[in-house]
């Protein structure tokens, strides 16, 4: 039976306008973790950087939870932008790494910035923060939500194997948020996200699965014994899938979008490896500045991959109000989203 490889199914394609964006915030660990300082466990620091682009990541100490990430970068999200939490009246969450099963890392968040709304997580693996927005994005669309809050956190470094030198090194830590404010005036019916494009298939979930971790195999003593509580990836097939999977739905919301590539600002793409995003940018023919890469120095963040990577592009001043960019995650799941946003 074709697989996700080479019988892709097919994204559900929607539009939700009238909102902007109000803020925007990141974090990551202070701990960085270098190439070198994965050779003790067997790692070959040249062949990262080779085969991934990766130079170091960070890592979350001791303690540190997908929460406190995520609380992290929404703190310097208000700080930066003077709004206030209180004013939020929706928050959504994309992880695949939260603190507990129960109950969600939202509420755990929502607590902790005093925030007085609805709250929940949304798990797409590294497609989270892409199913989070389109998420909330929804209900600003629709008037249920003035001030949405939308965050992508994962705690890799807790999911990962370090005995697995293939999989162990690609990974880090942090957090990204955005704050969408409902805008109604003649502006705001430009702005948002023009087109999105939302898809799964489920053939290839066994490509990139932490085995024990739900209720199909319970936490016991013989899968601890397996490792099974960690993630595992066929680092192959997620790799040629993913190429294809990015630039055939990139090329697809910008067209039902009415817009030309050349129309970006800025294309920014799960960080999941460097070899991936230049695949993608060959196969759509782009200009290497027109892709906003950050992986060389956080390695692959999952949920937190894209709006950290916007973060950094919104500080330098490569985005700003009323750009127009192209986010796209893909993952476990495995799982997909793009969309055509106007900021």
């Amino acid at each position: 039976m074709p697989g996700p490889v080479d019988d892709p199914r097919p994204s559900r394609y929607g539009t939700a306008r009238g909102f902007r964006l109000a803020g925007i915030g990141s974090f990551a660990p202070d701990e960085v973790v270098t190439n070198a300082d994965l050779a003790a466990l067997g790692c070959d620091a040249e062949w990262i950087l080779e085969r991934t682009g990766i130079r170091e990541r960070r890592h979350a100490p001791a303690g540190m939870a997908t929460s406190d990430l995520a609380v992290a970068a929404a703190r310097n999200l208000f700080r930066r932008c003077g709004r206030s939490p209180a004013e939020v009246d929706l928050l959504v969450l994309g992880t695949f790494t939260p603190d507990t099963s129960i109950p969600s890392s939202a509420c755990l968040v929502q607590s902790q910035l005093g925030i007085d709304a609805p709250a929940m997580d949304v798990t797409a693996a590294c497609a989270g923060f892409v199913y989070a927005l389109v998420t909330a994005a929804q209900f600003l669309a629709s008037g249920s939500s003035r001030l949405a809050l939308v965050i992508g956190a994962d705690t890799n470094s807790r999911v990962v194997d370090p005995l697995d030198v293939k999989t162990w090194p690609l990974f880090g830590d942090g957090a990204g948020a955005v704050l969408l404010e409902r805008d109604e005036g003649p502006e705001g019916a430009g702005c948002g996200l023009l087109v999105h494009a939302l898809g799964s298939d489920g053939r290839g979930a066994e490509l990139l699965v932490c085995p024990m971790s739900g209720t199909r195999r319970p936490v016991s003593a013989e899968g601890l014994a397996q490792r099974e509580q960690y993630m595992r990836m066929d680092g192959r097939a997620v790799f040629k899938w993913a190429i294809r999977l990015a630039a055939d739905n990139i090329a697809a919301v910008v067209e039902r979008a009415g817009l030309s590539l050349d129309r970006i600002d800025a294309f920014v793409l799960h960080q999941a490896n460097l070899r991936i995003v230049d695949g993608v940018r060959d196969a759509l023919g782009l200009p290497p500045d027109r892709m906003v890469v950050n992986i060389d120095r956080y390695g692959n963040t999952s949920s937190g991959s894209i709006p950290l990577a916007l973060d950094e592009a919104w500080s330098e001043g490569r985005v700003g109000p009323g750009s127009t960019v192209v986010v796209c995650g893909f993952g476990g799941g495995l799982a997909w989203g793009s969309a055509v946003w106007t900021l």
